[in-house]
Parts: C-alpha cells; structure tokens; sequence
C-alpha cells in the first residue's frame, strides 16, 4: 500500500467563500461550523461564505477559520475515498496547520482543538499591535545568502529568518524598519521577488514572546494525548509521542521558525511517504512540495 501523508494549510490560505459549498453538501461538516459558532461566540460559517476579506484576513478570525474549514475538507475526504484516509502514516501542518494535524491524529479533540486556536489568533494579534512588525518572502536566493543578508540587516533589531519552506523560498520576520531594510537588500542581491507578507505582525520571532504567555495558559486547559500516527513538528521538524513535549514545542513554534522543507524531507526520506494530500483551502503547500521534489505526486482536497 502507498505509503501516504496529510498535509494541513496555515494562515494565508484562507479566501472568502472557503467552507461554504461543503457546510451545504455535508452534514459533518456542518455540525462542525455549528459547534464553531457555539464555542467562539460568532457565525464562522457566516464570515467564510460572505466575509468581509478583511476581517477574514485577520489572525483573530483566520486561524480558527482555517482550522475548522481544513477539518471540515477532511470530513469530504473521509466519505469520497476513507482507504485514502487509512492509507495515510504520518500527517503536518504549517504553523496553525500543525493544530490540525494533531486533531487528525487524535491527539488534540475538535473542541479543545478550537478554543486553543482561537486563544492563539488572539494572542498574536495583541502581540503583533503591541511592537510594529512585518514578514517579508524572498524567492529566488539560496539560504546562505539571505542568512547572510539578514545578519546585514539586523542592525540591532528583531530580525530573523521565520519560515525555511522550500528552495528558493524563504520567509523574513521582524521589526518594520528591519524588514524593509533586509527587502533593499535582498533585491539589490538578485531576488527573484521580494513581496510584503498581509500578515498582523513578526510570527516566529521573540517579539511573539507574550503570546506564548497567554497561549501556555491555553495549552494547561486542554487533554493531549499520545497521537494515533507520527505529527512532524514544525520546530524541529521530527514527530513527538509525549503530550507534554508537544505542548511545550506548540508553545515554542511561536517564536521559533517553521522548518517546512526539513519537515517535508524527514516525511519522504526517513518514512517513505510516496504521495500528500493537502488537506483545506488554497494550493500553497502542493506548490511548496513541487519545489522540493518535482515529480512529488501531491493532490489537493479544496475546503
């Protein structure tokens, strides 16, 4: 049997419109949007069909958005093609994402699953409002080099690479004036591209360091159990077994980077994973795939 893993999407996958047409057509995926709305106080269901994309758009709202609509996708997946599910040895997921994959796994309930997500949306919010900061994707340069530009850069601010997603790839995180300094330079290098990140703040930098606080506090409340099949952490990019090292390395990931490539690697190298699904809104991590192995077979189940 192919050896298959299941990959879950993080924030800035999300678009208006997500969840609506499998809210209408499944019943389990609507209970799960009526379960949403019981446990965070508003219509998820409501805001993903109609928006505005600008609230859509906002850590507070997306991330659990991206949570319930991604497990709602699975819920698709599980009736079309339930041998594709058994089939399925290790799972991950890209930053938020990770959250998902522990739920898949059975690690984490819905619930629980939910309320810590929405306390994380909240608390990167408030952190990223409180110290001005911005993410910046550079593609094109290879990793030495924009380490290289980034230690130029720096200049005694906040300043550090944040997401290693693929060759080519790479993620800037850090204070505004770093950011806009470290994008000079890595045009002025030969970037292919260098794009502003719609994102609230620096996620995976120290200045996240008070939302660990309120997210540690989250994390106490809730049961974690030992999951079903291996969850790639996006820290270190290995799986963990005992609960409290998962709950200590979900806090981490938050101001740590998220080592995607190495995380897809380990997946193909060390498991033998031979395909992927991408399990939510949006194609990003089918993309990201492609770039670290070309002929990577990776299908994508739309939320």
């Amino acid at each position: 049997m192919t050896k298959t893993a299941f990959l879950f999407p993080g924030q800035g996958a999300q678009s208006v419109g997500m969840g609506a047409r499998l809210a209408e057509s499944l019943p389990c995926a609507r209970e799960l949007f009526t379960r949403s709305a019981d446990i965070l106080g508003y219509d998820l269901l409501e805001l993903c069909t109609n928006g505005p994309a600008e609230k859509l758009n906002s850590t507070v709202y997306s991330q659990p958005a991206l949570f319930v609509c991604s497990l709602a996708a699975l819920e698709q997946l599980k009736l079309d093609s339930p041998d594709v599910v058994e089939s399925c040895i290790a799972t991950a997921g890209l930053s938020l994402g990770e959250y998902t994959a522990l739920v898949f796994a059975g690690a984490l309930s819905f619930d629980d699953g939910l309320r810590v997500v929405q306390t994380r949306g909240e608390a990167m919010q408030a952190a990223s409002d409180a110290s001005p900061s911005a993410m910046v994707s550079v593609l094109g340069l290879e990793r030495t080099r924009v380490e290289q530009l980034v230690a130029q850069a720096r200049e005694g601010d906040v300043l550090r690479l944040a997401n290693y997603l693929c060759p080519g790839n790479l993620v800037v995180s850090g204070s505004k004036p770093a950011c806009e300094r470290i994008a000079r330079l890595a045009e002025a290098s030969g970037a292919m591209k260098v794009i502003p990140l719609a994102v609230a703040g620096a996620f995976h930098t120290p200045l996240m360091q008070s939302a660990v606080q309120r997210l540690s506090v989250a994390l106490a409340d809730v049961v974690i159990t030992k999951p079903r099949i291996p969850v790639v952490s996006n820290v270190d990019a290995r799986p963990h077994d005992d609960p409290t090292e998962i709950r200590g390395l979900l806090q981490r990931q938050v101001v740590e980077p998220v080592r995607w490539e190495d995380s897809m690697q380990w997946l193909i190298r060390e498991l033998g994973v031979a395909t992927c699904y991408e399990i939510g809104p949006g194609r990003v991590l089918r993309g990201l795939l492609k770039r670290i192995d070309r002929k990577f077979p990776c299908e994508n189940i739309e939320a």
